[in-house]
């Protein structure tokens, strides 16, 4: 008996905007959908640490002199290989599971926060203090504060080179290798980043700006930890026995901060780099003022040299945001959308052969086309099929691989892309076993059909379900 199985509306048609299989040049230029993964996840996680980093390395060094550069010099590289440790106790181990862990990392980081601004408002208002004990206790706030910020960021980065998908061609394969440029393209930009604004902070005037951008930044920043630790500590203090009241539909007011911290964190990024942004503004116009008094033209060309200097610093702070700006947003959200599966296609249904009938005629054009049978378990088992270029055969395979699940693959200006891993499958290879490649499914051509057994396609049902 046949039937006309209608799968939907519509073959699968190509979608935009992806590179040729081979080559990294190309992959850079046109798609870099490899390379924007790894630049935009490290400029997120390390933006905000490094901003406060810098900024605070250079108000203890107009506060404390010699002395806060060195104690703050030292947190940092305390902060660093705590990093390495953990990253390696992370992934050799499964010691650290990060959602507890980072309950106590936002109470510490908070409590410091607290610490250093009180110790601000005593100690750190006024520049050059190196002789007071006062900004002894501010820097060595300050550099436990850089430490553990570190602490908490950078282990996750360390580990991204570990996770990069190399399809087993080696850490050499270009698969590697771009997401390794995008990585260290990110650390690169973050460095440059670290040193414009260090330069605008030391060398603004007043002083006062630098604690007050500072300070104003981590003030935000304490109110974000408050929202993403309160609550866990709210459930420890009821299990032991303290009279915490709050609902049990949303935990009253701080359930609902608890929501609004982790749906939008990246507001409380954006507080802190449009105060770095003002900074660097006023930089740039402090250097277009020529205040100082001159005796000769000499002193004249150098003060005017300075200020050109402090120009291209602030321009290029600036420059630096843009940068990131572009990249958190407008690369982020193509990177992190979500590709839609084209509508799977007709074809008809042999019940007393067994077999699924696929007309060649209607797959012959070298795209990539979806059909869809869903067996008498209610699973929607899915394959593909697309004729191989310069020959008579077709690329066929479940719609899923062993590798990535049942992601399912799309076509992207005449390539075949896994949806969830975004390597390009080389046409000739699918219907292959091994990597990213679909999952061989059986078929034959015959009386100008492709000719599937419904037995093939019913046990390929364990990868859908």
């Amino acid at each position: 008996m046949l039937a006309l199985h209608r799968g939907g509306a519509g073959a699968a048609g190509a979608c935009v905007g992806e590179a040729p299989a081979f080559g990294m040049f190309t992959i850079f230029v046109f798609g870099g959908l490899a390379v924007f993964k790894y630049l935009w996840m490290v400029i997120q996680d390390l933006l905000l640490s490094v901003t406060y980093a810098s900024l605070m390395h250079t108000m203890l060094a107009r506060v404390a002199g010699r002395k806060g550069r060195l104690i703050h010099g030292v947190g940092l590289c305390i902060g660093v290989l705590a990093s390495v440790a953990l990253a390696i106790v992370k992934y050799t181990t499964n010691l650290i599971i990060s959602s507890h862990w980072n309950h106590y990392i936002y109470a510490i980081l908070m409590s410091l926060t607290v610490l250093f601004l009180v110790f601000t408002f005593c100690f750190g208002r006024k520049e050059k203090q190196s002789e007071g004990a006062g900004s002894t206790i501010l820097s060595i706030t300050g550099s436990l504060l850089s430490s553990v910020l570190v602490f908490y960021s950078l282990p996750g980065v360390l580990l991204y080179p570990f996770s990069f998908n190399t399809m087993g061609q080696g850490y050499l394969s270009s698969y590697y290798l771009v997401r390794m440029a995008g990585w260290l393209g990110a650390l690169i930009l973050l460095l440059i980043y670290s040193r414009l604004l260090s330069h605008c902070a030391l060398e603004i005037k007043p002083y006062s700006w630098v604690p007050s951008v500072l300070n104003t930044s981590l003030w935000v920043f304490a109110v974000y930890c408050f929202g993403r630790f309160f609550v866990p500590w709210v459930n420890r203090a009821k299990w032991l026995g303290w009279p915490v009241k709050y609902s049990d539909a949303a935990y009253g007011w701080i359930g609902n901060w608890m929501m609004f911290t982790a749906n939008h964190s990246m507001l409380f990024l954006w507080i802190t780099v449009g105060l770095v942004v003002l900074l660097a503004v006023f930089f740039f116009r402090q250097g277009t003022i020529l205040r100082e008094k001159y005796d000769n033209p000499a002193q004249l060309r150098k003060l005017k040299a300075r200020n050109r200097r402090w120009r291209r610093t602030a321009v290029g702070t600036l420059v630096c945001i843009l940068l990131f700006s572009l990249i958190l947003t407008i690369v982020k959200t193509n990177d992190t959308r979500q590709v839609e599966l084209s509508a799977p296609e007709n074809y008809t249904v042999d019940q007393d052969a067994g077999v699924i009938l696929v007309p060649s005629e209607a797959v012959n054009d070298g795209h990539l086309h979806r059909f869809e049978y869903r067996t008498e378990k209610n699973i929607d088992v899915r394959w593909i099929v697309v004729k191989k270029p310069n020959s008579a055969s077709y690329g066929v395979g479940l719609d899923a691989c062993e590798v990535c699940g049942n992601a399912g693959y799309f076509e992207r200006n005449g390539q075949i892309v896994c949806k969830r891993c975004d390597v390009v499958m080389n046409i000739n290879t699918i219907g292959f076993k091994g990597g990213c490649n679909p999952i061989p499914l059986a078929y034959e051509v015959k009386d100008g059909n492709l000719v599937f057994r419904l037995e093939d396609l019913i046990a390929g049902e364990k990868e859908f379900r």
